[in-house]
């Protein structure tokens, strides 16, 4: 049985979801990160929310999709910091305008802010 914040992070994680599919990723992964987020994208490290929106103004990939779903989620006792793992799709045009496609797993960290709201800290 999941806890409350369990249940929080698990709802945030499809909320993320929800929104990169709707609005994109550049707006979901802003719009869920803390400040002093990092994401890992082949083994480079984008620290901070300024890194990661020139992190995604950079992309040279049209058309992308990027679909997850947590298939497990923990919480640690303080309920200020917890973790999601799951399977992901991406999708999307190179600039030579090959299809890609890969899937994998995901790892995000998840840390409450001051405000009650969730946001990854790790991507």
């Amino acid at each position: 049985m999941k806890t409350e914040c369990e249940k929080e992070i698990f709802e945030t994680e499809k909320a993320f979801a929800r929104l990169a599919k709707e609005e994109g990723l550049k707006n979901a992964f802003l719009a869920f990160a803390a400040d002093d987020a990092v994401l890992n994208r082949s083994d480079q490290l984008i620290i901070g929310r300024q890194a990661i929106s020139e992190y995604f103004d950079r992309s040279t990939m049209t058309n992308v999709t990027l679909e997850w779903e947590p298939d497990f989620v923990s919480a640690a006792e303080s309920g200020d910091l917890g973790y999601t793992y799951g399977r992901y799709t991406f999708e999307g045009i190179d600039p030579e305008g090959r299809a890609v496609r890969s899937s994998g797993v995901f790892h995000t960290v998840w840390r409450k802010n001051a405000n009650g709201d969730w946001r990854y800290v790790w991507d």
